[in-house]
């Protein structure tokens, strides 16, 4: 199954163990202490739209996108009584066009780890560097393969895999080890990686 269906057939059954009712701490202390400044941005695989909200609030001007039409009705939801320039698309990002494009800053949290193959990581990070700016920033929180193996939570990646897939197109700013922050009691680890269009 392809990584769009299946992430289809997730929301339709109600499981979304990504799904955070606050912001990512990793994405509000990468944008206040680099800093990223508001800019034309784009998060891929945004879910319930958390964080694309968030970062509209700090005066972001965002599209967000997500394959499944249930993640995007829940995020507009959360949107309908804020004024801010977000705007939340059902869209597959490796196979779609993406209206709007180039932009400054890609965001995503867990899509690039949905990925199995280096040769599709690659291909992910391509089309990354192919809809930003000159100098644009990607921005990646990634499970990471220093936890120990479990029967739930997200895909493991080693910070090798990162770097393989993205130096091509990218060079890498910060690669830091941190958890995704979510409610859970106990959040899985991951990378939180921001590069720079080659």
């Amino acid at each position: 199954m392809k990584t769009k269906d299946r992430f289809i057939e997730h929301y339709k059954d109600g499981y979304m163990p990504w799904a955070h009712v606050d912001v990512d701490y990793n994405l509000v202390e990468i944008v206040e202490l680099w800093p990223i400044e508001p800019c034309k941005t784009l998060e891929i695989g945004c879910g319930t739209g958390t964080d694309a909200v968030w970062l509209a609030e700090q005066g972001f001007d965002v599209t967000a996108c997500d394959a499944s039409d249930i993640a995007i009705a829940l995020a507009n939801e959360k949107l309908s009584k804020k004024d801010l320039k977000c705007t939340f698309r059902i869209l597959d990002f490796m196979n779609d066009k993406i209206e709007s494009s180039p932009f400054n800053l890609i965001f995503d949290r867990g899509f690039f780890h949905s990925f199995d193959s280096e040769k599709n990581r690659k291909k992910f990070a391509k089309r990354v560097a192919k809809n930003l700016s000159e100098d644009g920033l990607w921005l990646t929180f990634v499970g990471s393969k220093d936890r120990p193996k479990t029967e739930t939570g997200p895909p493991r990646r080693s910070a090798k895999d990162i770097i393989v897939a993205a130096e091509p197109y990218f060079k890498i700013l910060s690669l830091n080890a941190s958890y995704f922050g979510n409610e859970q009691t106990n959040p899985a680890q991951n990378w939180i990686c921001l590069m720079q269009k080659r």
